[in-house]
């Protein structure tokens, strides 16, 4: 008769199959996450790989917006509904730029997202009697995005009506920012009484990508007067943009943080690429990140442990997810490829993205705009050419990844330790001493 004293009990045999199950899973996202670290930055591919890479985020980030989601980023933060549709729109003209033959559906797409930002969900957060009207935010962004429809319909001529409109909007900008020059600060209010310099950035290169369509040095003195005042008006602790400054005279209120630094720089450089330059270099020391295996972008500079807020969000380490999203389009305009590979792999191991049904979205999709932020991030194109100097040494380290991999695998390895232990045979019994 066998011996029932060696075999392996029921319950033993349920936890044997649930651990195993359970290690099977843990041990596929943990490859997964490894592997997907290394995916190439924008500045590794080609024009066709970021398109064919970008398509099915813009099938998402759609789906998602027919479904609600700029209602349901809007309950999140005051510009979830703007944010979202607006970089749609734009994601899509850097496809066209990067693949023409793509032109068609992407002014298609940027037209449907322009007639959503002036619709009475796009303007209600924000202040219609302002000047400009609806404020900088609004007025920025929506320029912005008609110059560069503009540009990817092939100009000032293939576009005239668009081009008629970008001419207006940037006439009521420039009045705007001449009038408040003039009356103490180069700033102009996203809502009453408040200002962040972010905005303003926006808009001045949403007036430097007009004049470029038009061939035109319309806004150039404009353009020296503005950054001469904002030059006199940087953070005394880190010498760049502030975040946050007073509406009335654009004394500093709150130095510098990444959630606007980041952003602003995108747009710097296309105003004058080697201020940008220069200060994504001191923004690259003080806000990258000092966690070994995170090469992301702290909110705050290196010494400054605050917490974070509405504009940040939740911050990991001192870490912030927007910033070290966004920073990847300013790594792509620097020409800064380490560190463009590192946030774009740190992106794509973090976020954990699926996709099926030819959309892609990360974290589940729980947050579209998120998802519309990466994807613009790592579609950005340049809308004015020029000379940018070139990227200083390298602060990442090539090997940020080796701490990572030892984190995911220790909790794989402790799982198979103890799946194998559990399906060993148990041991027999010693026969008792005669």
């Amino acid at each position: 008769m066998p011996d029932q004293s060696a075999r392996r009990s029921p319950a033993r045999t349920t936890a044997a199959l649930l651990l195993t199950l359970t290690t099977v899973a843990v041990t596929g996202v943990v490859t997964l996450t490894s592997v997907r670290s290394y995916t190439p930055s924008p500045l590794e591919r080609t024009d066709a790989e970021v398109v064919a890479d970008t398509l099915p985020r813009l099938a998402f980030v759609r789906s998602a917006l027919d479904g609600g989601a700029g209602a349901d980023m809007q309950a999140l933060f005051p510009e979830g509904y703007f944010f979202t549709h607006a970089l749609y729109g734009l994601t899509w003209l850097s496809v066209a730029q990067r693949a023409p033959e793509r032109r068609d559906e992407a002014l298609a797409e940027a037209r449907w997202t322009l007639e959503r930002l002036s619709s009475p969900e796009g303007t209600a957060p924000f202040p219609a009697d302002a000047v400009p009207a609806h404020g900088v935010f609004h007025a920025g962004w929506s320029t912005w995005l008609r110059g560069r429809l503009v540009a990817a319909a092939g100009g000032a001529r293939a576009a005239p009506e668009e081009m008629a409109a970008l001419d207006a909007a940037a006439e009521e900008l420039a009045a705007a920012f001449e009038t408040s020059i003039a009356d103490g600060t180069p700033f102009l209010s996203a809502y009453p009484g408040q200002a962040w310099p972010v905005d303003s950035v926006v808009a001045m290169a949403a007036l430097r990508l007009r004049d470029h369509l038009a061939g035109e040095d319309r806004y150039a003195l404009l353009f020296r007067t503005w950054m001469t005042q904002v030059r006199t008006r940087l953070d005394p602790v880190t010498g760049l943009i502030p975040h946050r400054v007073d509406a009335v005279d654009g004394r500093v209120l709150q130095g510098a943080r990444a959630t606007s630094q980041s952003l602003l720089l995108r747009f710097l450089f296309e105003i004058d690429p080697e201020w940008a330059a220069a200060d994504y270099t001191v923004f690259r020391e003080l806000f990258a990140s000092d966690t070994a295996m995170l090469p992301g972008v702290r909110e705050h500079p290196r010494g400054d442990d605050s917490p974070g807020d509405v504009d940040s969000g939740p911050l990991v380490l001192g870490l912030s997810a927007s910033a070290s999203t966004v920073a990847i389009a300013d790594a792509v305009l620097a020409g800064d490829a380490p560190t463009a590979a590192a946030l774009t792999g740190l992106a794509e191991a973090a976020g954990m993205a699926v996709e099926w049904g030819g959309e892609r979205r990360y974290l589940g999709g729980v947050l579209p705009v998120g998802d519309a932020f990466l994807m613009w991030a790592l579609a950005t194109t340049p809308a004015v050419p020029a000379h940018v100097p070139a990227a200083p040494a390298a602060t990442v380290s090539p090997w940020w990844r080796l701490p990572w991999h030892a984190l995911t695998l220790l909790p794989t390895a402790a799982l198979l330790w103890w799946t194998v232990r559990l399906w060993r045979p148990p041991r027999r019994p010693r026969p008792a001493p005669a």
